[in-house]
């Protein structure tokens, strides 16, 4: 196999299914040598007997890649610590982190468990967090060594996360902190040669086959813009040599489109030069907030299908 990935190596976490499942055949179709990591949970996260990583793997060496199944909970900081050694002492090196397990526990806020909101936050947010620390701390070793890296990090976002979405507090508050996470990490690692990228899909997968069934579904013929390997594309391309000039970004990726994310950018500001009175600084921001651009989406309005990964 050869191609924009050639001689890298690559962990994918959650990979054995869905969108990861996708990233993982793409990165060794292009040449990635592929640690295929998945816990094999339910979509609420229970463990079960099997896993579908090994399945995955088999198809890379099928097809004449390199690839090996890892089982680690990647919210786990130890096992996420294991994982990245696996990855080294196997195929030599670190290249690539694709940051994308996940699962969702979709409720309105109010009926939302304090053990469902951990649940979430732990796999979605420290499940980005802990592979980072480790793959970073390697990646400061070898530069501090003279062995400048050029490696990549591609984080999983989502619309939910970034627009918001209701009946997904978890998932949305777990999400938004993966895309300012994605902001930090990209401006303290770009020192040791690594550049950090999230991505924004939606695609259909496990999480997107309930609430948003309808609109996820493949059509009879034609162009399947809900289908996860619509992705993977670009994850490769962000795993590559050539992106090197690219970090800090969320890109969101929904079927053929591609869309840049700006974020929390500085709107229109007054600077009174003095401390606000309440009814003074109430006239100034609604002043303010007619000259902003209205939020995406509109409050109130039907809940948009979103991402899930």
């Amino acid at each position: 196999m050869t191609g924009i990935c050639e001689g890298r190596v690559a962990i994918v976490t959650g990979a054995g299914r869905g969108l990861g499942r996708e990233h993982a055949l793409e990165l060794a179709r292009q040449g990635a040598k592929v640690v295929v990591n998945d816990l094999s949970t339910t979509l609420d996260g229970v463990v079960e007997a099997s896993s579908p990583a090994h399945e995955v793997v088999e198809l890379i060496r099928a097809a004449g890649g390199e690839a090996i199944a890892n089982g680690a909970d990647v919210a786990d900081f130890e096992q996420a610590g294991a994982m990245v050694r696996q990855a080294i002492e196997t195929f030599g090196r670190l290249d690539i982190l694709v940051n994308n397990a996940g699962f969702v526990r979709d409720r309105m806020l109010v009926n939302t468990s304090e053990e469902e909101w951990d649940a979430v936050i732990r796999v979605h947010l420290k499940g980005h967090f802990a592979p980072l620390r480790h793959a970073s701390e390697y990646w400061r070793n070898e530069a501090k060594a003279g062995r400048t890296p050029d490696a990549r990090v591609i984080n999983t976002s989502s619309g939910a996360g970034l627009q918001g979405s209701v009946g997904q507090a978890s998932y949305s508050a777990a999400k938004a902190g993966i895309a300012g996470l994605t902001l930090v990490a990209a401006h303290e690692l770009a020192r040791y040669g690594v550049r950090v990228n999230a991505i924004a899909p939606a695609a259909r997968t496990r999480m997107t086959e309930g609430a948003f069934a309808q609109a996820m579904a493949a059509p009879e013929s034609g162009f399947d813009a809900m289908h996860p390997a619509n992705v993977s594309p670009i994850v490769a391309w962000l795993a590559g040599s050539t992106s090197g000039d690219v970090t800090g970004r969320v890109i969101e990726i929904e079927g053929g489109r591609i869309c840049i994310e700006e974020g929390w950018n500085h709107g229109p500001a007054h600077d009174a030069g003095e401390r606000w009175d309440a009814v003074s600084a109430g006239s100034a921001i609604e002043e303010l907030l007619a000259r902003s651009a209205t939020p995406e989406p509109v409050y109130g309005a039907a809940p948009v299908p979103v991402a899930a990964s």
